[in-house]
C-alpha cells in the first residue's frame, strides 16, 4: 500500500481522481464532483451512500469497521460499501449507483438511437 496517494475511478462516469490514502470514498466522490446523496453527515446512519466494488478491488479499501458491518451485513459479501466509512488504501474502481431519473433518460436515449419505440414516453 502506498502512503502518499491513490487513484479512485468512479463508474459509470469513468471519472478518476487522485487522493491521499486514508481519505473516505465520500470525500473522494465530492472532490470528483459526483453527486452521492447522504443525510447523516458521514456517520453510517442513513445508508444512502452505498457504492460497490468488485471482489478484487476490495483490498484497495480499508476493511469495514463495526458500524459498517452492522449496517450492511451480508451486502458486504456482494461488494457493497458505505462511501462515508470506506477509506482508500490503493487504486480502486468504485461503482456509483445511477440516479433513477438519469438512468431512465439514458435508457430512452439509447432506445431512440436503436430506433426502438418506448411506450412509456
Amino acid at each position: 500500500m502506498n502512503n502518499s496517494g491513490a487513484t479512485v475511478t468512479f463508474l459509470p462516469d469513468n471519472r478518476s481522481i487522485s487522493v491521499k490514502t486514508g481519505v473516505s470514498l465520500l470525500e473522494a466522490v465530492r472532490r470528483a464532483g459526483i453527486v452521492l446523496p447522504t443525510r447523516c453527515g458521514g456517520k453510517a446512519g442513513c445508508l444512502m451512500c452505498k457504492v460497490s466494488v468488485e471482489g478484487g478491488e476490495a483490498a484497495a479499501l480499508r476493511p469495514p469497521g463495526d458500524a459498517e458491518r452492522r449496517k450492511l451485513g451480508s451486502l458486504l459479501e456482494k461488494g457493497v460499501r458505505l462511501a462515508c466509512q470506506a477509506t482508500v488504501q490503493g487504486d480502486v474502481c468504485v461503482h456509483i449507483p445511477e440516479d433513477p431519473l438519469k438512468a431512465a433518460v439514458r435508457r430512452r436515449l439509447e432506445a431512440a438511437r436503436r430506433g426502438e419505440a418506448d411506450e412509456l414516453w
